[in-house]
C-alpha cells in the first residue's frame, strides 16, 4: 500500500442542547483526532448556527470545519467515529483537489491600517473618477432613449383603463 496523502475537508455539526462544555469537548476530541492522524491545515469554528431543517427536533448546532491531509484510509475511520458519537448530529468528509486558500490576515496594528486606508481611498477615488465621465455620458443618453419607450408604454395603459 502506498503512503500517499490526500487533502480532505470535513464538517461536523455538534448537538448544542447538551452542556456547552460537552459541545466544546466533542469538537476538541475530533480536531485532536484529526491532528494525530494527519496534518491539520485549517480549523474553522463557525460556532452555534441555525440548522436548515430540524434534526431530531433540534434547530441549532455547533458547526466546525477542518481541512487536513492524511492517508486515504483515515477519512473512512473518521466517518465511522462520527456515526458512533451521539453528540455529532451531521458530518461530511470530502476529498479536495488542491489545498485551501489561506484566510486573509487582518492587520491589528493601527499604524498599518491607517497607512493602508489612504491607499484604498485613492484607489476608490481613481475608479470613480474614471467611471464618472462615462456614467455621466450614459445617464445623459439614457433619459432620451427611455422617454419614447415610457410614452408609448403609458398610452396603451390609458386606453385600457378608459
Amino acid at each position: 500500500m502506498d503512503n500517499t496523502t490526500h487533502i480532505y475537508e470535513t464538517m461536523f455539526v455538534v448537538n448544542t442542547t447538551v452542556d456547552e462544555s460537552v459541545t466544546k469537548a466533542t469538537v476538541e476530541k475530533f480536531t485532536s483526532l484529526i491532528a494525530s492522524n494527519g496534518e491539520t491545515l485549517k480549523v474553522t469554528d463557525m460556532g452555534k448556527r441555525r440548522l436548515a431543517y430540524p434534526i431530531d427536533d433540534m434547530t441549532e448546532g455547533y458547526y466546525t470545519v477542518v481541512c487536513f491531509s492524511s492517508e486515504p484510509d483515515f477519512p473512512r475511520e473518521l466517518e465511522r467515529l462520527y456515526n458512533i458519537d451521539e453528540n455529532v448530529m451531521r458530518s461530511i468528509v470530502l476529498r479536495l483537489e488542491a489545498a485551501p486558500a489561506p484566510d486573509p490576515v487582518v492587520e491589528t496594528k493601527e499604524e498599518e491600517t491607517v497607512s493602508e486606508e489612504p491607499a484604498a481611498e485613492e484607489a476608490v477615488a481613481e475608479t470613480t473618477e474614471e467611471t464618472a465621465p462615462e456614467q455621466a455620458e450614459e445617464s445623459a443618453e439614457e433619459p432620451k432613449a427611455e422617454e419614447p419607450v415610457e410614452e408609448t408604454a403609458e398610452e396603451p395603459k390609458a386606453e385600457t383603463a378608459e
